[in-house]
């Protein structure tokens, strides 16, 4: 029996709409996430004489043998902690996380009949910023004027050249110890705000773009969505506002920003990814698209497109029963 395994936390509201098709059209559907590993969560493997993993993997709802599970939904499985181990100090509990890591989600991440969405390890990789913007340009995409620095005085001329600019960050804010995380948006600077606590840490700083708009673009399979994005208050960041108040427009993508994104994807090795552009025009001409960044595992259940993109995941992991 073919199954499709979704790797992801326990509320995600993104993979409940995959999900849901998914049990539509009848397909067998296993979610997991490995930081259940314990009694809820056991598995086992062996390599038979295929030279394969086999075995089992079982939740208190479900039973699967890995070598049926022939697509993977990786999307944001929970950071794998013990803290009932932590009362035997750091060591042990970072040791027993490190094993989970590396032999729970190193079976899971190499099933041997399985499509992913995306390979974890490709989704690693295209999650590096300098690496994006340098494949966005060999790829034909326009990217903003960037310096990655630690150097004020660097910085300083920079910003002394391609005023107004931007800082943004590599990655988001870590969790508190409290676990609650925050949030840096794309920000104005000044570079008369520079000194030498610059040198402390990486940062980025780019152009400020002269925007009408922005565009979201969710990239599927062979599928491609995008919605013209605006603020009422024409706001520099649009994810920094109320999300209530964006003005989703359905937009034509150009047949030459088409045909990058599927060249940025397979030169990652993705099946999927959320592009996100400034428009400095209508968007008619690929001119007026702006790159700025991709994001391998980027949300898309909020936007009114929705349903047909969890459709087109549907198509890609239904692909995969064939592939088994």
């Amino acid at each position: 029996m073919a199954a499709v395994l979704i790797l992801t936390a326990l509320e995600d509201i993104t993979a409940d709409l995959v999900i849901h098709v998914l049990n539509g059209r009848g397909i067998p559907v296993v979610r997991v996430d490995p930081v259940d590993i314990g009694p809820d969560l056991q598995f086992n493997a062996r390599i038979g004489p295929d030279r394969q993993w086999a075995g089992r993997l079982r939740t208190p709802s479900r039973k699967v043998n890995l070598e049926e599970i022939t697509a993977v939904y990786y999307r944001r499985p929970t950071p794998i902690r013990f803290p009932h181990l932590e009362a035997f100090g750091q060591q042990v509990h970072d040791f027993a996380v490190d094993e989970a890591k590396y032999g729970f989600n190193g079976l899971l991440w190499h099933l041997p009949n399985a499509v992913y969405v995306n390979p974890p390890f490709s989704s690693t990789r295209a999650e590096f910023k300098p690496a994006q913007l340098q494949v966005a340009t060999q790829m034909g995409f326009q990217i903003p004027p960037t310096i990655i620095t630690n150097d004020a005085a660097e910085a300083r001329k920079f910003a002394f050249e391609h005023a107004p600019i931007v800082y943004k960050t590599f990655r988001g804010v870590p969790p508190s110890n409290d676990g609650y995380y925050g949030v840096i948006w794309t920000q104005r600077v000044d570079a008369d705000c520079f000194d030498d606590s610059i040198a402390v840490t990486a940062h980025m700083f780019q152009a400020e773009i002269p925007k009408m708009a922005d565009v979201r673009l969710t990239a599927i399979g062979p599928q491609i969505f995008a919605q013209r994005i605006e603020t009422p208050d024409r706001a520099l960041d649009w994810r920094s506002g109320d999300w209530d108040d964006l003005i989703h427009t359905p937009i034509k993508v150009p047949d030459t920003i088409a045909t990058a994104v599927r060249s940025y994807l397979d030169h990652f090795d993705l099946v999927f990814g959320c592009f996100d552009f400034a428009l400095v025009g209508d968007g008619t001409s690929p001119e007026h698209w702006i790159w700025m960044e991709c994001n391998p595992n980027g949300q898309w259940g909020w936007l009114p497109d929705a349903d047909d993109i969890a459709e087109a995941f549907a198509d890609v992991l239904q692909g995969g029963l064939g592939s088994g």
